[in-house]
């Protein structure tokens, strides 16, 4: 599933908190996204070098949507992705120094008033400079006002939410995710365009980085983005366009190679209110992006972090589990030398039995019960020792801890031992 968490403090010497999530499927690549000091969000594919996560976004335009339910139609413009996570107010322009914005009542609450709100009749409601209240806000519903005064120093702290384009000449006068300023304003009422629209970044409750991972990010297409994860991960490997598209597709999106098993789907549908059917063991693309909304909106304050040793959040693989993933390599090598087989001799002539050849299979699972760290001689001194046997082999398995390696974590009680 989908795990997140933070530093504790400890990574960088302010003791700022740097927040990272983690995608972990059964078997295929891992996806980290982290914060870093500067608060710009980046993301790693399988602990390689790390690129700015609006990258991993936009590639994400590059591929169809494989979900069963409700696909989203992504193509992963800067427009797209900003207005997927930010909120949007509307400006409207009267003069040259007299603006408004639209009235969008689940934003409102804590933003301040930069000018003195007045009803149509002349009551006050909020003073400049105080914060919207329930009971003002009440009041302006009320009042059924739907345009706001703001000042200029309000106005120009803002970022535009699309292009903004004169549609006479067809020109691009203010372009999306750059800041309103005075001479844009200027050039606006020149061209007689008078409301645009602006994302909702208060600092407060609603923080701008991913917009300043998108100023920091110099790539414009999906192509693009593909290319640059491409070159991440196979480095000094010229990429084509398709060589690259296929390698990110079948990162996440092909079931042959990742798999998230249906404990990881049902834990990501519950995480994200998604309605994704459980046998889509598959990433989608609301899943990824909704990973990201949740990481930024921890970094905002709301939402809690997991605890990775919370038994919750662990499973015990059972014998036939882990003797399925045994069997399933055996298969592959079986699969593999058959296809040899067939390509050195003629296929007229040969009978399956020619070709086909079960030792892989038997050899990996006599491997498996034969010569795995996990087959283990019960240790049957006396009750308690079986016991204590049976808890150690689970946490040091093919892939687990090593007795060098255990941290103090993993031999901590946790309080969830207990029930």
């Amino acid at each position: 599933g989908a795990f997140f968490d933070h530093d504790k403090g400890k990574s960088h010497s302010s003791g700022k908190l740097l927040y990272n999530a983690r995608i972990i499927p059964y078997r295929g690549s891992w996806i980290d996204f982290e914060f870093d000091h500067k608060d710009l969000l980046y993301v790693r594919i399988d602990r390689r070098r790390k690129l700015p996560a609006t990258v991993l976004i936009r590639a994400l335009g590059a591929v169809g949507d494989t979900a069963k339910k409700n696909p989203l139609d992504f193509k992963g413009s800067t427009e797209e992705i900003l207005n997927y996570y930010y909120a949007t107010e509307t400006i409207y322009l009267q003069s040259a120094a007299d603006f408004e914005k639209s009235v969008e009542l689940e934003l409102l609450p804590g933003q301040r008033a930069t000018r003195d709100i007045k009803t149509k009749a002349g009551e006050l409601i909020v003073k400049k400079n105080r914060k919207f209240t329930r009971a003002a806000i009440k009041k302006l519903e009320a009042a059924k006002m739907t345009k706001l005064p703001i000042d200029a120093d309000e106005l120009f702290t803002k970022v535009s939410a699309y292009d903004v384009v004169d549609e006479n000449t067809g020109e691009v006068i203010l372009e999306c995710n750059e800041e309103v300023s005075q001479e844009k304003v200027d050039e606006l009422l020149k061209r007689d365009i008078k409301e645009f629209k602006v994302l909702f970044i208060d600092n407060l409750n609603v923080g701008p980085y991913l917009r300043e991972t998108l100023m920091l990010d110099k790539i414009e297409s999906p192509e693009q983005a593909i290319m640059e994860i491409y070159r991440r991960l196979r480095p000094g490997d010229p990429p084509t366009p398709e060589t690259a598209t296929n390698l990110f597709s079948n990162l996440f999106f092909n079931p042959e190679r990742y798999d998230l098993s249906k404990v990881g789907r049902l834990k990501l549908n519950f995480k994200f209110s998604l309605e994704e059917p459980l046998d889509g063991q598959i990433l989608t693309k609301r899943d990824i992006l909704e990973v990201i909304r949740y990481l930024i909106d921890l970094k905002n304050g709301k939402g809690t972090i997991d605890d990775i040793d919370h038994l919750g959040n662990r499973r015990v693989r059972a014998v036939g589990e882990l003797l399925e993933n045994q069997y399933r390599i055996g298969l592959v090598r079986m699969e593999r030398a058959i296809k040899e087989r067939m390509s050195l001799q003629e296929i007229e002539t040969l009978m399956p039995h020619d070709l086909i050849n079960a030792k892989p299979v038997t050899a990996v699972i006599k491997e498996f019960f034969g010569s795995s760290q996990l087959s283990q001689f019960m240790d049957q001194t006396n009750p308690l020792s079986e016991v204590t046997h049976k808890r150690r082999l689970s946490a040091l398995g093919p892939g687990g801890l090593t007795r060098e390696r255990a941290g103090f974590e993993v031999r901590d009680v946790h309080p969830t031992h207990y029930g």
